[in-house]
């Protein structure tokens, strides 16, 4: 039986889908060396969201990551991905802005790269992947799995064939950002893609939302699948991928190889289950089979940002609304596969929806640029009451064609003489103070401490809205706290 080739999503996806994510270059660093030598084909580490929350929210430099890990990291393929033609933002770049975030990528570190287009307009993406191969780096194509009158067997062997004949890729995924993909949906899904691909590796990703993503796995694998992602348990299930420890074995029992070293996946489990205790974030924990999930079909990560952003708005209790809401504008926007951007697109309009009580009434502008084929051609078409209100409601600045796009560096290379070409393509994507506030927040942290208990006790107990008296003792160190202390 062949070897079984597993790539990593503990420091992309797993923590995306669980942490918000918010795992920092710190929490990484102190695994990096283990996990390059743990046996992985390829180690995700940076896509769009991962720059994104790098800049606004963890305020590093996510260049700079890129470059400490490579430093770690010497033996494995570190993979990234390219949305598109839209980088960080949903807007689509002029093909130079493209071209120079992939030089980049490969300057700091990146060997592999995977490409997606959700709706399978390759015209979106050939020019990308072969631009990959030409910097050496190992180019992965994808189709993007969804559950819709459209999304068929024979379309996505047809799509299948299509990019690996024009991109001459090296490796074709499926991406299963939904975890809608069922045992009986693999079993008719894997063989249509593999007799296209045929001498092209075939590669799974897949989330745990409705559970059923390891039953899947397994059954791939066995279907001639040779390549999947997982995560690291404890960052493992729940909205994110297969746990490693746990597929690893079953495909040991099954007769198959897996070459990864156990016990240093196991250290590296360990250390995220203490940072996750220490940092108050959830675990991922095995999820009940969801029937509703397969109508609004919305991916892991998106799911979890989502609740968190209505939490913080007092909205929760809309949460199951949305849902409902995010089914139906899935079906009147024309099934986009859902993915970023377009799960995005279907999830803010819901809510939007939601909130303000009348449907469409407010229209983002990616929305309407969706409707008008910014992005590449919907598979299926707008519903026309639908696509009324949404020209009729959207900004006016946005043309009912799209416009031709120019090439971009080299106005942003006047504009910004004196710095390299990584923090000009960040100050090009990110608009007002962002960067500089990122960069002003100095030097990146770079070792991550454990507290100890004494430490992670009284942090629990500020929690409390009316502690009584607490008394701690040990040797000649005392410490009283409570009403009568000052």
């Amino acid at each position: 039986m062949p070897e079984i080739k597993i790539i990593d999503t503990t420091l992309r996806d797993a923590h995306q889908c669980l942490w918000a994510t918010r795992m920092t270059t710190a929490m990484m660093l102190p695994v990096a060396d283990r996990m390059d030598r743990a046996g992985f084909e390829a180690i995700d580490l940076m896509s769009a969201i991962q720059f994104d929350v790098c800049v606004r929210y963890l305020k590093e430099n996510p260049w700079q990551r890129l470059r400490l890990m490579r430093q770690k990291v010497t033996r494995t393929r570190m993979q990234s991905a390219m949305r598109s033609r839209s980088l960080l933002s949903f807007d689509v770049q002029p093909d130079d802005v493209n071209f120079l975030w992939l030089e980049c990528l490969a300057k700091n570190g990146i060997r592999r790269v995977r490409a997606i287009d959700a709706l399978c307009d390759w015209d979106n993406v050939v020019f990308i992947l072969r631009q990959v191969k030409a910097l050496g780096m190992e180019s992965v194509g994808s189709i993007v799995f969804c559950e819709s009158p459209v999304h068929t067997d024979e379309f996505y062997a047809r799509k299948t064939r299509e990019l690996i004949d024009r991109a001459d890729i090296d490796v074709m995924m499926i991406k299963d950002p939904g975890g809608l993909l069922t045992p009986d949906r693999i079993r008719t899904l894997v063989p249509a893609l593999l007799r296209e691909t045929r001498a092209v590796p075939l590669e799974l990703h897949s989330h745990c939302m409705t559970g059923l993503a390891p039953l899947v796995y397994l059954e791939a694998v066995k279907l001639g699948v040779t390549q999947i992602q997982t995560s690291i348990a404890p960052l493992a299930n729940g909205p994110a991928q297969p746990a490693t420890q746990t597929i690893a074995r079953n495909l040991r029992s099954m007769g198959y190889t897996v070459g990864i070293d156990d016990p240093l996946v196991d250290e590296v489990g360990e250390h995220f289950r203490r940072v996750a205790e220490n940092e108050g974030l959830p675990l991922g924990v095995p999820m009940e089979y969801d029937q509703f999930h397969y109508a609004h079909q919305i991916p892991g990560g998106m799911l979890t940002n989502m609740k968190f952003q209505l939490q913080q708005a007092g909205l929760l209790h809309k949460f199951g609304a949305v849902l409902e809401e995010s089914a139906r504008v899935f079906r009147e926007l024309g099934w986009p596969a859902m993915v970023t951007p377009f799960s995005q697109l279907v999830g803010t309009q819901a809510v939007l929806n939601v909130i303000q009580g009348e449907r469409y009434r407010t229209v983002p502008d990616e929305v309407k640029k969706y409707a008008l084929g910014y992005y590449g051609k919907p598979l299926a078409p707008v519903e026309p009451g639908v696509l009324d209100r949404i020209v009729a409601n959207g900004s006016a600045r946005i043309a009912l064609a799209p416009p031709p796009l120019a090439p971009a560096v080299p106005a942003i290379r006047r504009k910004y003489p004196n710095l390299t070409d990584e923090e000009r393509l960040l100050r090009c994507l990110y608009a007002g103070s962002q960067v500089d506030d990122m960069l002003a927040s100095g030097p990146m942290r770079t070792e991550y401490y454990f507290d100890k208990p004494v430490v992670r006790l009284l942090k629990e107990l500020a929690k409390r809205r009316n502690p009584g008296r607490v008394f701690i003792a040990k040797g000649s160190t005392r410490l009283e706290l409570g009403p009568s202390t000052a």
